[in-house]
């Protein structure tokens, strides 16, 4: 095990215990999460309302001591409301520049499918550069910066879908589902515990981003790249998919895959590693023809799955 993965695993694991003091269960979608974020990704997570979305984040942000700000999405919410708005300041005489909740290190866009198209915009260069620009002029974001998005998939009224280029700028998408019935008992019993909200911060901004400089020591060898690229080159030879993933869903899979070896303690990438990534990273980026679009909202999901499964997978390196 290398000292850099070692890193990443070690703080990986500290995140998940403190976010599990208030979260019961959900243990494959947090290592999801965890592992977009430390990956340097935005995050959409999907699901029905009360299933914790908020929560989640919120407890992401307090144990690595981030600035957390949430932001609900309705249509008549501004792009100044999000980016923030030049005003003028009586006493100096000059106009000032007031920044909008956008400028924080995580950012909860609550129902993002609520705003309007130009609202949903004003995401657009923040999460590909890491700045704003108002009134011409361009504000860089605190480091790090992450953007979760909730989408609530049974709302179909009052809800502008996000367009295929911003959807693309989201590294995962996360469905959300109930707990099962000990879940639930043990949420009921846990509920003064989890509302006393016990998380500590265990680390910092500073951290993450040697947790993301750490990624790039983790190798992927000739065949578990030539997989990555044969799993997207499938996407576009499904014949339900009008349009497959993008070269950035690529960078993305390789990416993530890097993550979740690293939290495994690998220095390097195994076949189950880009299995695993795939399924959050493909399944919001696939365009699907009208009839598939038209058979249900898991369509996506099964058709992912059928990539992977007819997609010949390499042995995994002879590594220790």
């Amino acid at each position: 095990m290398g000292t850099n993965s070692g890193f990443v695993k070690n703080l990986y694991t500290r995140i998940l215990g403190e976010v599990s003091k208030v979260i019961v269960g959900k243990e494959r979608e947090l290592r999801l999460l965890i592992a977009s974020i430390i990956a340097g990704g935005h995050a959409i997570l999907e699901g029905e309302p009360g299933l914790a979305k908020t929560t989640i984040a919120k407890a992401i942000a307090s144990s690595l001591n981030l600035e957390f700000r949430r932001i609900q999405f309705t249509p008549d919410l501004l792009p100044s409301d999000i980016l923030g708005t030049v005003v003028y300041d009586v006493r100096s005489g000059v106009f000032k520049f007031r920044k909008g909740p956008i400028f924080a290190n995580l950012v909860l866009a609550d129902e993002i499918n609520r705003g309007s198209p130009r609202t949903q915009s004003a995401f657009l260069e923040a999460m590909q550069e890491g700045r704003v620009t108002v009134e011409g002029v361009s504000y860089d974001l605190p480091r790090p910066f992450i953007v979760i998005a909730t989408m609530n998939p049974i709302e179909l009224e009052g809800v502008f879908p996000l367009p295929e280029a911003q959807l693309d700028r989201f590294m995962v998408s996360i469905r959300l589902t109930y707990p099962s019935r000990e879940e639930l008992a043990d949420i009921i019993l846990r509920e003064e515990v989890i509302e006393s909200w016990p998380i500590k911060p265990i680390a910092g901004a500073e951290d993450l981003v040697e947790a993301r400089k750490a990624l790039a020591g983790v190798a992927i060898s000739r065949p578990v790249l030539d997989y990555i690229l044969d799993i997207v080159d499938a996407t576009h030879k499904h014949p339900m998919v009008l349009y497959g993933a993008s070269p950035r869903a690529a960078l993305m899979l390789a990416r993530l895959s890097r993550a979740l070896a690293a939290i495994e303690g690998r220095s390097y990438v195994i076949p189950d590693d880009v299995k695993e990534a795939a399924r959050a990273v493909l399944r919001h980026r696939l365009v699907l023809k009208p009839e598939a679009e038209m058979e249900d909202s898991r369509a996506r999901d099964r058709i992912v799955e059928e990539v992977l499964r007819t997609t010949p997978t390499p042995s995994p390196p002879a590594r220790e």
